[in-house]
């Protein structure tokens, strides 16, 4: 039996092939009838679209060259998708699936200068004493979604020092330390921390990407004791397992967690 032709809408099927124009045309843009071409419309047509988006700031003109470039708008509508409170209720489902399979307290947070947010937590029937909430700050350096983040980021190691400076006097993070710990994030696509942040605790963290971008993290938090080298390989690989297929489309995991999963 054959399928049932897709309803389109014609003109909306033309601007959007414009703006995938726009956009796979780079930081230099193009002008008006190369991108027509790409596009397979007329210029008029282009013309007309091209003003309207470059109305609403998803285009933009160089007055010198001509050349139309994608606009800011395009750029927040990602931005926005993939905002604090959309990805949380995004994600929410991986977290629970990932909780249920470790039996572990697992976190959601996103970069904030020198801290981490936290912005989801499901906690097991298990339950540790552990004192995290949603909104709450911890700072990058010690923990194991911080350290992820700045792997995941490409940090410079000259620049991670800057990262310490924001500790707690309580919380003693040496820099080896933290140069050992990103540079084992980069290289398995995962960071540890182990009774740094608060004693007789760990996590294993990793990054969500967008892209080339991490935008967000997640942790799984146990016991120090049951944070074996064992663990974190068994954790590690059921992060993988649990988290890929509810990732909503456009994000993934490090390449380098899947590769060794």
């Amino acid at each position: 039996m054959s399928e049932r032709p897709v309803p389109r809408v014609e003109a909306v099927d033309r601007a959007l092939q414009l703006l995938v124009a726009l956009a796979d045309a780079g930081p230099d843009g193009l002008p008006l009838a190369e991108l027509a071409g790409r596009a397979g419309v007329n210029k008029s047509t282009a013309y007309r679209a091209l003003s309207t988006f470059r109305l609403r700031g998803f285009a933009t003109q160089d007055t010198a060259s001509g050349h139309y470039r994608l606009g800011p708008a395009a750029f927040e509508l990602g931005d926005r998708t993939f905002g604090p409170q959309n990805l949380a209720q995004a994600l929410h489902p991986a977290l629970v699936a990932l909780s249920q399979a470790t039996a572990e307290l697992v976190h959601l947070g996103i970069m904030a200068g020198q801290y981490v947010l936290y912005l989801d937590k499901v906690e097991p029937e298990r339950a540790i004493r552990v004192w995290s909430a949603v909104g709450q700050q911890v700072p990058v350096a010690s923990t194991a979604m911080g350290r992820a983040l700045l792997a995941a980021r490409e940090v410079p190691d000259q620049q991670l020092g800057s990262y310490l400076r924001h500790l707690p006097a309580a919380t003693a993070v040496a820099a080896d330390r933290l140069r050992e710990t990103v540079a084992h994030a980069r290289r398995h696509g995962y960071a540890v921390e182990i009774g740094e942040n608060e004693p007789d605790v760990a996590c294993i963290g990793t990054a969500i990407m967008r892209g080339n971008t991490a935008i967000a993290a997640l942790s799984i938090t146990a016991l120090a004791e049951r944070m074996t080298e064992a663990r974190q390989a068994e954790l590690s690989r059921l992060i993988v397992r649990e988290v890929t297929p509810l990732l909503p489309d456009g994000l993934a995991l490090p390449a380098t967690l899947i590769d060794g999963a």
